[in-house]
């Protein structure tokens, strides 16, 4: 009897340290970073660091290619557009193409937007000359009025880019800069400002969109370095995406509207991210790009052929 309950209580442990669901897909090279959920087609659209595409991926794991062409180096964040109709993505050269060059390293800047219904492109916004500097183009989003906030990670700056296709600095704060990689994923709150994730000093940072000189840090109990894509859940719940070898994916709750936050929840150790970058919700679920970009800087010389999107299932942090 002893030995059947110690048989059991492993086997529940082993249960338990069981990853979460995962949705597999075969994209030679690609090493997706980004991810939107397209509640329409019922499919994810993925990004390409590595090979500049934007692909497909149906929830039994079917990729396609949406979007390829030949000028792209490498593809970051992306966002379905509040209209259904189009995808907005941050189109850069940062580091991981397979087909950078001296003309594009670190220079190239765009916003590019895709006909979702035709697979071809709309609009290709040059970023590139806005502010003086390199420049890693790295997430999205769009406020109530149409207008397109993007982050650059190394010129530590939020662009704007309106409607018509208009490109101005929206925000070079203080506390969007880092000694590397600087401000990364970005959310549009109803209220009326952005909330943004530092990726090297590890802050939260909010911008007013009257008033974006009046940014301040949301006061959190800890910082999270290496904090990449956000996901507004609701207007006091945040999904925040850390990577750098925590590889956790975090929620945080708000009571005075984003002046302060707590950490509410947070995925286990166990489920075993392969560096997570960015986060989507399909329904009442979340899911999670594993971007696998440690095998990138450790010079692995064997690129991986499949990639996973990861579901997120959270547990309350204790106090």
């Amino acid at each position: 009897m002893k030995k059947y309950i110690i048989l059991l209580l492993l086997t529940q442990l082993n249960w338990a340290q069981e990853p979460t669901k995962r949705i597999e897909f075969e994209a030679p090279e690609a090493y997706p970073e980004g991810v939107a959920f397209d509640k329409t087609a019922n499919v994810f659209y993925v990004s390409s660091a590595r090979l500049g595409t934007v692909g497909k991926v149906t929830k039994d794991g079917k990729y396609s290619v949406l979007y390829a062409d030949q000028s792209l180096k490498s593809t970051y964040g992306l966002k379905v557009h509040p209209d259904g109709k189009r995808l907005f993505v941050c189109a850069g050269d940062a580091n991981y193409s397979k087909f950078s060059t001296p003309d594009t390293k670190k220079k190239m800047a765009r916003l590019i937007s895709i006909d979702l219904k035709s697979g071809k492109k709309l609009a290709d916004v040059d970023l590139s000359g806005v502010v003086a500097g390199e420049h890693f183009p790295n997430d999205l989003a769009f406020d109530k009025d149409g207008n397109v906030y993007i982050t650059d990670s190394f010129a530590d700056v939020v662009y704007k880019v309106d409607p018509e296709g208009k490109a101005s600095v929206f925000s070079q704060s203080e506390l969007l800069k880092s000694a590397g990689v600087g401000p990364n994923g970005i959310v549009y709150h109803p209220d009326g400002f952005l909330l943004v994730a530092n990726n090297g000093t590890g802050a939260l940072v909010k911008l007013p969109l009257a008033s974006p000189q009046n940014g301040a840090k949301v006061k959190i109990g800890q910082f999270f370095p290496n904090a990449d894509g956000l996901l507004l859940n609701d207007t006091s719940t945040l999904t925040l995406v850390q990577n750098g070898g925590v590889n956790k994916i975090f929620r945080l709750k708000t009571t005075d509207n984003w002046t302060t936050a707590e950490v509410s929840e947070s995925t286990s150790v166990e489920d075993r991210f392969a560096f997570p970058s960015t986060a989507a919700v399909s329904g009442s679920e979340t899911w999670i790009m594993n971007a696998n970009f440690s095998e990138l800087t450790e010079g692995n010389n064997v690129p991986s052929k499949k990639f996973s999107l990861q579901q997120a299932v959270f547990s309350p942090v204790k106090k």
